[in-house]
């Protein structure tokens, strides 16, 4: 049997990944390319569509030329994305209107304020798409674009503008304009998609001037998405199948497939998601309920909180206060830095996301004293990226009414000995870091390979994992984090 080999795409905030993988599941080689992050006067963020499509191609064009393996033997593609993203297109010609509306982008503050003031509107999203109303989402990021772009109007008018996330774009683009399709994990994100009938709500739609009609098809997140020749590049057409939200994807690439398990990805913020099996459970401890992904005609529901700021704080350490010179120097300064005192970070630099959700609260650095030097202030801002997770964590814990016996973790962060370390101790739970990097791309790529048959249902237990089992004391764990709950209390709005 001639060997076969799969592609995915991770289409991330930084930049485009294209990851090559053999039928063995094995990751044989990857390209990356970085994209532009356009900020204005206002803050708000944006990414150049085209900009991404074109790194997508560029991507996935190097992986196989510097790979040497023949094109013909490529099987399939694979899809991971940043989610929430927005964009709007014209369906004539695949071209984008404006940048795409990043999901970090806070413009559509003024959308969501508007529709609140509809007594029980916000708890009537909250109930049929499991979100809070908020700009994160991308239902006010498509709305804010449908009011202030030009010409977007009279396109919508005439239903021939296209709108959606990231993922949406790449499949509509990568073929040619023949596949408008989403999956059920990125449909679940964009605060339009009732999670319990499985639909686009008609009623949420126009609540943000949107028609219903005008949205992609949903599918099951493995699924043919449609088939690419990556602009001739290929003989003959590939399929694209797989599609996943990159939170979804690591989830997957974990092998969390079972109610339970739970997963942590330290990036610039965080996603940690809890899969609960076929049946939603509405969060009452501020986190919200979505889908993991749709496979073989079956959905499954996920418990998820975001953090704005964990892999951030780092960056924030480096470049803004010059306390590092690299990231690596932070296992170094925590390691040096006095373990016993009362010093806690909180990075509310935007406010608080899950479990918390106060966009009001502002940082802070509490109790130092004399003694408090610079590694002191390094360590408390990593001890603080672990309270936070352990904060999401604790919630869904109570959500789902279930206990879990590890915690899955991935992204860059995690290569920090001491963090996994402090994160294992503060949860009193097993954390395990994947010798594997690139866990949301890992994911898409296995997913399109069980959709084609190459690989089979457990092929993500095949991947390594470094252990890290709870060392510190009960009392000194449950002060550490009264600690650090009292300190968040204490810039609460």
């Amino acid at each position: 049997m001639p060997e076969k080999y799969i592609i995915s795409v991770d289409q991330s905030t930084q930049g485009t990944k294209a990851l090559l993988f053999d039928e063995s599941g094995v990751l044989l080689k990857r390209s990356d390319l970085l994209h532009r992050q356009i900020i204005n006067e206002k803050g708000w963020v944006s990414h150049d569509p085209e900009e991404i499509y074109q790194n997508t191609v560029c991507a996935v064009k190097k992986l196989v030329e510097t790979s040497g393996i023949d094109k013909k033997k490529v099987a399939g593609l694979g899809i991971s994305n940043q989610r929430e993203t927005s964009l709007i297109w014209k369906k004539e010609d695949g071209k984008a209107l404006a940048d795409a509306v990043v999901w970090q982008c806070a413009r559509s503050t003024e959308i969501c304020s508007r529709i609140e003031q509809t007594q029980g509107t916000a708890e009537k999203i909250r109930e049929r798409t499991g979100l809070h109303l908020s700009p994160y989402f991308p239902a006010s990021k498509l709305a804010w674009l449908l009011e202030n772009i030009p010409g977007a109007q009279e396109l919508l008018k005439r239903h021939a503008l296209c709108m959606g996330t990231v993922d949406t774009w790449l499949v509509y683009r990568l073929t040619e304009g023949s596949s408008y399709k989403t999956d059920y994990s990125n449909a679940s994100r964009t605060q339009l998609f009732n999670i319990f009938e499985l639909r686009w709500d008609e009623d949420i739609c126009q609540m943000f001037g949107i028609d219903k009609a005008d949205l992609a098809q949903v599918c099951d997140s493995d699924s043919c998405f449609g088939k690419t020749d990556l602009e001739g590049f290929f003989p003959t057409k590939i399929p694209i199948h797989s599609v996943m939200g990159d939170s979804h994807g690591a989830l997957f690439g974990q092998g969390c497939i079972k109610p339970g398990m739970i997963k942590s990805t330290y990036g610039t913020g965080s996603s940690i998601m809890m899969n609960i099996g076929d049946s939603p459970v509405l969060s009452t401890h501020g986190v919200v309920t979505s889908l993991a992904w749709g496979r073989k005609g079956k959905v499954h529901y996920v418990l998820e909180g975001n953090l704005n700021y964990t892999g951030a704080v780092v960056t924030w350490l480096k470049e803004d206060m010059e306390l590092l010179t690299s990231a690596e120097e932070t296992e170094i300064f925590c390691r040096k830095a006095e373990q016993n005192d009362s010093l806690y970070f909180v990075p509310a630099f935007t406010g608080l996301g899950a479990p918390y959700w106060d966009s009001n609260a502002r940082g802070m650095l509490s109790g130092i004293t004399r003694t408090t030097k610079k590694a002191e202030i390094v360590r408390a801002g990593i001890e603080c990226i672990a309270y936070q997770i352990a904060d999401v964590v604790n919630a869904m814990k109570q959500d789902a009414d279930m206990e879990i016996g590890e915690l899955r973790v991935d992204g860059g962060p995690t290569r920090n000995k001491y963090l996994m370390q402090f994160q294992s101790d503060i949860l009193h739970t097993k954390v395990l870091v994947p010798v594997a990097e690139e866990l949301s791309g890992i994911g898409a790529a296995y997913a399109a390979g069980i959709g084609l048959g190459l690989y089979t249902e457990d092929i993500a237990d095949h991947i390594d994992r470094k252990k890290y089992i709870p060392r510190m004391e009960e009392e000194t764990r449950t002060a550490k984090y009264k600690g650090s709950k009292a300190a968040v209390r204490r810039i609460l709005t």
